[in-house]
């Protein structure tokens, strides 16, 4: 049976293996289920009526609740695969590895969290649909959702397009046009973006040299990282750093 989490009077969190343990629940609820394998999330409109045990985490919230602070909840059962972000906050609750009343507080932060960004995410049109995506069969999209979850997870490293191909059993044709249908942008784009997104937290929350950042963001010399970062947020790394730290 799933252990519950009570994280306010609006939202409970069931996370564990097995069926959810039977209780009061809020009245007029949506509910959120995460998989980690597969890796996907699900939208139920109507909890109580659906099968919720394969999902390794639940939330239960109230639709009320999800109106007054994200503006509402989709309006029919949908699924997602999950991304690497969702899914490390998922895994943070689940394992939450502190004693006692510390492991509980870890919990309920970590649950407002993944629930902030689900809904972040549902609201910037990048989630791929479990069941594919447009003119991609499913095993296509899963491979799609693959790669961007590879970009994530290792934009530090020497990624190619030839590598992403490979490590996801999509030929360079079908990973190119699929990406970008999916995502808007090029599987390119999306590596320096998100290289460039690391550097951005590196120069705010480091003293380390702008040129050992750009290194460790994937660019070979610090020339290549000052142009590249300037054209993405309109200034050199030194500038930002020195005005970030100012304001």
């Amino acid at each position: 049976m799933k252990a519950r989490i009570d994280v306010s009077p609006e939202m409970l969190a069931f996370t564990g293996d097995g069926p959810l343990p039977a209780g009061e629940w809020p009245a007029d609820t949506v509910a959120f289920g995460y998989r980690f394998a597969p890796a996907t999330f699900a939208f139920h409109p109507e909890p109580r009526t659906v099968e919720l045990v394969p999902a390794d985490l639940v939330f239960v919230v109230t639709a009320q609740a999800c109106a007054r602070i994200f503006g509402g909840a989709p309006d029919h059962a949908s699924a997602w695969h999950l991304p690497s972000d969702l899914r490390a906050i998922a895994l943070a609750i689940q394992q939450a590895r502190l004693p006692g009343n510390a492991a509980t507080t870890l919990r309920v932060a970590k649950c407002i969290e993944l629930l902030c960004v689900t809904f972040e995410r549902l609201g910037d049109a990048t989630l791929i649909p479990a069941d594919g995506a447009g003119a991609l069969s499913a095993a296509e999209a899963q491979r799609i959702a693959d790669a961007r979850r590879l970009i994530d997870e290792r934009w530090h490293e020497k990624l190619t397009l030839d590598s992403i191909s490979r490590a996801c059993g999509l030929n360079r044709a079908k990973l190119t046009r699929g990406f970008r249908s999916v995502f808007a942008m090029s599987v390119a784009d999306a590596i320096a973006d998100r290289r460039l997104g690391g550097a951005r937290d590196l120069l705010l929350a480091t003293d380390l040299p702008v040129s050992s950042i750009g290194y460790r963001c994937g660019y070979l010399n610090n020339a290549s990282f000052t142009r590249a970062f300037s054209r993405r947020f309109g200034q050199a790394p030194t500038q930002f750093r020195s005005r970030q730290i100012a304001a």
